[in-house]
């Protein structure tokens, strides 16, 4: 749910003020890392995300309102879902009790979420079969190079059921590859993707299970409809026609992956 961090030079350690927010004035993500973490990629920087976040965000929380203090908890555990491989270090969710659903699936454990990614169990079939948390990070990170940014629109109820609607918006100025190998390449248009969470939470606002709702047309469709196949390329309807595996696969770099976090 931040897409699209970058890689920082110190490799380890706490995030940076630049990260936080704090350049723009407003402290959005406040992430304590344990200090003997081990960042997935290489520790994120947040610089390219939050310029995304605040130059083109639809609302402003006061600090202390409940819409800012489930701001700052979903961005803290973004940053824990996509960028700490082992969720014996994670501390925004109650790991024995976690569970995340998404428009009433069968939901998904701490474990699955470290091991696929918040993408592939946000997105399902609508990805590759098989794709990795890497290969989905490339591909999105290709997509809104220039960072796909979330808020918090309203929260309708408070602790201990947290029921509020979100925004996820980004430019598509990059590039989309679907499951059958066609590239798409994006006009620049603002995307957004319109949801609602409710996040059953702890006293000490640990999360213990997310129950998700959105249409993942509503981001899919337009990576096709707005993009812009390449000139002279024909589209690709079925997948056995091409080696989709090998456009979207391999594995990515350190910096490619640091470049995709969603919140």
């Amino acid at each position: 749910m931040a897409l699209f961090t970058e890689l920082s030079v110190n490799d380890q350690g706490p995030l940076s003020e630049e990260s936080s927010g704090k350049p723009f004035g407003e402290i959005i993500r406040d992430y304590e890392a344990l200090p003997d973490v081990k960042w997935r990629f290489g520790k994120p920087n947040y610089a390219r995300v939050n310029k995304m976040y605040f130059e083109n965000r639809s609302m402003v929380h006061p600090e202390g309102s409940l819409e800012s203090v489930v701001s700052k908890l979903v961005k803290n555990w973004e940053v824990e879902s996509h960028h700490i491989a082992d969720p014996g270090q994670w501390n925004t969710m109650d790991v024995g009790k976690f569970q995340a659903a998404v428009n009433g699936g069968v939901p998904g454990d701490a474990q699955l979420m470290a091991d696929i990614g918040p993408y592939c169990l946000l997105l399902g079939d609508k990805l590759r079969d098989g794709m990795t948390f890497e290969e989905s990070n490339k591909l999105f990170g290709g997509v809104f190079s220039e960072g796909y940014a979330w808020e918090v629109l309203q929260v309708l109820s408070g602790p201990p059921d947290v029921t509020f609607k979100w925004r996820h918006f980004g430019k598509f100025t990059g590039t989309y590859v679907d499951k059958c190998g066609n590239k798409y390449y994006g006009n620049g248009e603002m995307l957004n993707l319109i949801g609602l969470c409710i996040a059953k939470v702890s006293e000490k606002l640990i999360i213990e299970t997310l129950d998700i709702y959105y249409n993942p047309d509503d981001l899919m469709k337009p990576l096709v409809e707005q993009g812009k196949l390449g000139e002279g390329e024909v589209p690709i309807r079925d997948p056995d026609e091409s080696d989709a595996r090998k456009i979207n696969g391999g594995c990515c770099s350190k910096q490619e992956a640091n470049n995709c976090s969603m919140m």
